[in-house]
């Protein structure tokens, strides 16, 4: 299916990417010459979504007078500088802007290198509303870029997620990126609360589904994680 909206995860405080995010958001923090947001941007815009909401919360001016320079994709701001509400929260307040379609919510550091056909679009064609209610962006931990602990999901036949067991391994990693229906997030609690709530109640139901990227991803949360991803970009 097209999906025609998104929402990027940009409110958080990046504490684990300090020093460099003492004096800016971390989507605002470089990467190979380009703040990391505009990576994510360009990926939903050359993936036909048309509308983005974005959550601000930390140097909340800042990140928005750096959106306020692009044109495309629409930009549509979440404002969480009274509470910062953790990526549930935030979605379930920016429910009235989401719509009912299902949509993609990316995180902000969310980047990886292409190889083959184009990750986004095959992700959107893999999702299936009538057996689906989440599909979650997964990539291999062997071929990951920065640090990956002991993995998060292991898939069984039919592509249904199951989460690493606490004293275990796993070969994934969430990517970062979702296709959601919003609606799931009303049930929410009210205040602050992690996406990780939504997808409990989805792997009880057997509606939460994995779809492995091809390519490589860079996971991004720290300075020395950062330098890893730029010395991968720099020998490509």
């Amino acid at each position: 299916m097209q999906i025609k909206r998104a929402m990027v995860m940009a409110a958080g405080k990046g504490t684990r990417m300090q020093p460099l995010t003492d004096t800016m958001p971390k989507p605002l923090v470089p990467l190979a010459g380009r703040p990391l947001i505009d990576h994510v941007l360009d990926r939903l815009e050359e993936a036909g979504i048309e509308e983005v909401i974005v959550n601000t919360h930390y140097f909340a001016d800042m990140l928005e007078a750096h959106l306020a320079s692009r044109r495309s994709p629409r930009i549509i701001l979440s404002d969480e500088r009274a509470e910062l509400l953790d990526t549930g929260g935030g979605a379930k307040k920016a429910l009235p802007l989401l719509g009912d379609e299902p949509i993609i919510t990316f995180n902000s550091d969310s980047v990886w290198v292409e190889e083959g056909r184009d990750t986004l679009r095959s992700l959107m064609d893999a999702f299936d509303p009538d057996r689906m209610d989440a599909l979650l962006l997964l990539a291999e931990v062997k071929s990951t870029i920065g640090f990956v602990g002991r993995g998060d999901f292991e898939l069984d036949e039919a592509g249904r997620l199951i989460r690493r067991k606490p004293e275990g391994t796993a070969p994934f990693m969430f990517a970062g990126v979702q296709i959601i229906k919003p609606a799931l997030f009303a049930d929410g609690p009210s205040g602050p609360f992690s996406t990780n709530l939504i997808w409990d109640r989805l792997l009880a139901s057997g509606r939460l589904y994995g779809h492995c990227m091809q390519g490589t991803w860079m996971h991004v949360g720290t300075p020395e994680d950062l330098a890893r991803a730029e010395a991968f970009i720099h020998d490509l």
